[in-house]
C-alpha cells in the first residue's frame, strides 16, 4: 500500500542540511520548486477555464469553438460544436478537477498511509485530464508555432509579407485558445506526478527513494534503449520530408497535378513546405545528440563553447517541447482519415505520433543519464 511521507512530505526525501548547496538563478530555483506549485495551479487553471465555460454557456462573447469561417478555424477535434453541450460539459469536468486536486492536498496532509484505492482514483482522474487536455483537444497550433517561432519575431516587427494583416492573422482566438488548453494538460501532468511520488514515498523532484535503483535507469541501459528511441524518431520524419521536398521540385509524390499546380500559384507556399522539411530533417539529425558525445560536450562546430559541458536543460527543455507538440498534430491527421488521392497532406504526419513518442523517450533516456544529485533530496 502507498504511503504518505511523514518525514518531509513536501520534498518526498531525506533532509538537505549538511550537503553543499549549489547556485542556482531564479528560473532555475522557481522550476526547483514545481512539485510545489504545480497542484494549486492546475487547480487554479481549472477553476478559471470552467468559469469561462460557464460565462459562454450564458450565451457570453468569444467561444472557442464555434462555428467560424474556414481561414479561421482550428482543427481541433471540438471544432465546431454547440456551445449548449461543451460548455456545460467542460465547466462540470473542471469542477470534478477543482475537487480532485483539492482532495489531493488533503491526502498528501493526512497523516499515516493513504487509501490505495483513493489515491489511484485520483491520479487516474490527474492523467485522464492531461491527457485529454495536451493531446485529444488540440491540434497542429503547438508545433506549428514551434517551427514558425523564429518566423513570428520578425513578422512582428516587419509585418506579415502578402495579403495578410497583422499577426492577428496567423494567431487568431480559436487558435490561441487552444494553446491554453495545452497549457492546463501540461500542469494537470506535473501536478499528478508530484503526486505520485509524493504519496508513494519518492523524492518529487527526482522520483528517486531508499530502495534499489531500477536496472533500466542506469546510464548504460538508458543509451542503450535511448538510441533505438532516437532511431524511432529519425525514421518517423523521413515521409514527411520526402513529401515536402518532392514538391517542392515538382513531383506530385501523395497528391494530384491539380493540388500541385494550386501551390505553385499561392506565393511561398511550396518555399514554406520545403522549409518544413529542412527544418524536419535537421532537428532528425540534432536528436542524434541525446545518445552521442557531442550532446554531452560542446563539439568544436559550435566554437564559442567548444570543449564545455551541455547543460543537460539546453537539450531536453526543446526536446520535451517538440516531443509534446507532435502529439496533438499526429492525432489530429489521423482523425482526418485517408484520402487516396491527397494522402500527402495528412498521412506523413500520421507518423508524427511515433516521432513524439520516441522523441520522448530519448529525452527521457538522456535524462537519466546526465541526472546528477538531487538538489532537493540528495540522491543520486
Amino acid at each position: 500500500m502507498a504511503g504518505a511521507v511523514t518525514k518531509e512530505r513536501t520534498s518526498g526525501g531525506a533532509a538537505a542540511t549538511s550537503a553543499p548547496v549549489r547556485k542556482v538563478g531564479p528560473i532555475g530555483r522557481w522550476w526547483s520548486r514545481w512539485p510545489d506549485w504545480a497542484l494549486p495551479a492546475a487547480i487554479g487553471w481549472s477553476a478559471l477555464y470552467g468559469a469561462a465555460h460557464v460565462y459562454w454557456a450564458f450565451g457570453g462573447a468569444a467561444y472557442p469553438f464555434a462555428q467560424v469561417e474556414d481561414d479561421r478555424a482550428s482543427a481541433s477535434v471540438l471544432d465546431p460544436s454547440p456551445v449548449g453541450t461543451v460548455s456545460p460539459a467542460f465547466a462540470v469536468f473542471c469542477a470534478v478537477a477543482v475537487a480532485v486536486g483539492l482532495l489531493m492536498l488533503r491526502q498528501q496532509r493526512l497523516p499515516g498511509p493513504v487509501s490505495r484505492r483513493a489515491r489511484a482514483a485520483l491520479l487516474g482522474f490527474g492523467w485522464l485530464a492531461a491527457v485529454v487536455l495536451a493531446f485529444v483537444v488540440p491540434d497542429y497550433t503547438l508545433i506549428a508555432l514551434v517551427a514558425f517561432a523564429p518566423v513570428l519575431v520578425v513578422f512582428a516587427f516587419t509585418g506579415i509579407p502578402g495579403p495578410q494583416g497583422g499577426l492577428e492573422d496567423i494567431l487568431y482566438w480559436h487558435r490561441d485558445h487552444l494553446v491554453l488548453v495545452f497549457v492546463g494538460g501540461l500542469l494537470w501532468a506535473l501536478a499528478t506526478l508530484a503526486h505520485q511520488r509524493r504519496t508513494a514515498d519518492r523524492c518529487t523532484s527526482c522520483g528517486r527513494d531508499d530502495r534499489a535503483r531500477a536496472a533500466w535507469t542506469s546510464p548504460e541501459r538508458a543509451l542503450g534503449w535511448g538510441r533505438k528511441a532516437v532511431w524511432v524518431a529519425v525514421l518517423a520524419t523521413i515521409p514527411y520530408d520526402l513529401t515536402r521536398l518532392a514538391w517542392y521540385f515538382g513531383l506530385p509524390l501523395g497528391i494530384t497535378d491539380e493540388f500541385l499546380q494550386e501551390m505553385r500559384d499561392t506565393p511561398g507556399m511550396l518555399s514554406i513546405g520545403l522549409g518544413l522539411g529542412v527544418l524536419s530533417t535537421l532537428g532528425s539529425l540534432l536528436t542524434h545528440g541525446l545518445v552521442s558525445r557531442w550532446g554531452e560536450v560542446w563539439p568544436r562546430w559550435v566554437w564559442f563553447r567548444a570543449g564545455r559541458p551541455v547543460d543537460p536543460r539546453t537539450a531536453i527543455i526543446p526536446a520535451a517541447i517538440v516531443a509534446a507538440a507532435l502529439i496533438p498534430g499526429a492525432l489530429m491527421n489521423l482523425r482526418g482519415g485517408i484520402d487516396p488521392l491527397l494522402w500527402g497532406t495528412n498521412v506523413p504526419m500520421f507518423f508524427w505520433l511515433f516521432w513524439g513518442v520516441a522523441l520522448g523517450t530519448a529525452t527521457y533516456a538522456y535524462h537519466l543519464r546526465r541526472r546528477g544529485e538531487c538538489r532537493t533530496c540528495l540522491r543520486g
